[in-house]
């Protein structure tokens, strides 16, 4: 519980795919409460503010606006005083919108690092372990930055299990990952830069962290537990499989098939899952991990099993760098592609799921959707 002062303004600070619907909401939430602050979320997401200043950069791979508006956050982060209210809004995107580098790298080394690690199959817990060991403001950095009693974080989780130092690289958690481990990643997948006269991360038991607070909001379960309510409504027996799907996407496909072509229980059914798949990426095509996942299945499927549909999405309205939120695959689909006489493993080895569905009808566009709580899978049974 906070007590809100009286003769000074809230502080709203962000970043994330959702920082922008996030400060919205806590802009009608606290009407009639000065605030004042700034929030950076990804290229079209940004939203009329009132009160809030919203900056938009580049994700997955950060740019020069996004150490631009970074260094700004900093600058207003430094005229908190001692007893002022700080809300920190944390969503997916932020490791990247966050972005800086330490001194002796260059913002190009940055990137090249970044954009090896995407395409290498690493982890999202790898990812952000490098990361936060090339940044001065995640791994806990940034809330240290504000010189308050008061600071809390409201986080929407994108990360498997919900690991509060591993969502947006946890500008605002104690980091327990060490220079060493950051080390590790860095010669597993031979990245071209190197940890020299760089200060480690604050750990657990730092005492500053006894003042900050972070708040899970919400998270792939919620969102699964949505979409199995409104699969009930439309008539589906309904079975939440995982929240935790990782590995590569096409096993996690092939796994998922397996389990719909030998389903033995009531239909018309609903089969959801949740997580966040890898792609190690071969070929020089255009997708996502969620696309990459429906190819895999539609491949699976073939003409052979008219009665199964997958749809696999990104929460946030997009996967990969395209502009799908990921793609649906049916039996139905995969006729038209052999009329078409489009070779549907080739697509796939070419990572160029995107082109395959796009000639096929298959693609799902939602645009921004202002949230980000990893992928959905839907796997409809109706035979």
């Amino acid at each position: 519980m906070y007590q809100l002062p009286d003769d000074r303004p809230v502080w709203i600070f962000g970043a994330g795919k959702a920082a922008a619907a996030m400060a919205l909401a806590l802009e009608e939430i606290l009407a009639g409460i000065p605030l004042q602050g700034l929030v950076i979320t990804k290229y079209n997401h940004a939203l009329p503010l009132q009160h809030i200043t919203v900056m938009e950069a580049a994700h997955p791979v950060p740019d020069e606006n996004g150490v631009q508006a970074t260094s700004q956050m900093m600058m207003l982060m430094k005229q908190v005083q001692k007893n002022d209210l700080v809300l920190f809004l944390l969503s997916g995107g932020a490791s990247a919108l966050l972005a800086d580098y330490p001194e002796g790298t260059t913002l190009v080394q940055i990137q090249t690092v970044f954009e090896m690690l995407l395409k290498s199959g690493a982890t999202i817990h790898e990812i952000n372990t490098v990361r936060k060991h090339l940044s001065t403001v995640k791994g806990g950095q940034l809330a240290l930055q504000a010189d308050t009693t008061a600071f809390c974080s409201l986080i929407l989780s994108d990360v498997v299990g919900d690991d509060l130092h591993v969502i947006g690289s946890g500008p605002t958690v104690a980091d327990p990952s060490t220079i060493a481990d950051a080390v590790a990643i860095i010669q597993k997948y031979q990245l071209p830069i190197a940890l020299h006269n760089i200060s480690d991360t604050p750990k657990p038991g730092h005492p500053r962290f006894n003042t900050i607070r972070n708040l899970l909001v919400g998270n792939n379960k919620i969102a699964l537990e949505a979409a199995a309510d409104k699969a009930t409504e439309l008539g589906y027996e309904v079975h939440i499989l995982t929240t935790t799907a990782t590995g590569e996407a096409s096993e996690v496909a092939k796994q998922l098939i397996k389990q719909a072509v030998s389903w033995k229980g009531n239909h018309p059914v609903c089969l959801l899952a949740g997580g966040e798949t890898t792609v190690t990426i071969t070929g020089n095509g255009l997708g996502g991990r969620n696309q990459q996942l429906a190819l895999a299945a539609a491949i699976e499927l073939q003409d052979d099993y008219p009665g199964i549909t997958l749809l696999s999405a990104g929460t946030d309205g997009t996967d990969g760098p395209t502009d799908a939120a990921g793609a649906i695959a049916d039996a139905a689909l995969m006729m038209l592609a052999k009329q078409k006489g489009l070779d549907a493993g080739h697509f796939f080895q070419q990572n160029d799921a995107y082109h395959f569905f796009e000639k096929t009808g298959g693609l799902l566009k939602t645009g921004a959707t202002q949230t980000n709580v990893m992928d959905i899978i839907v796997v409809i049974i109706n035979y």
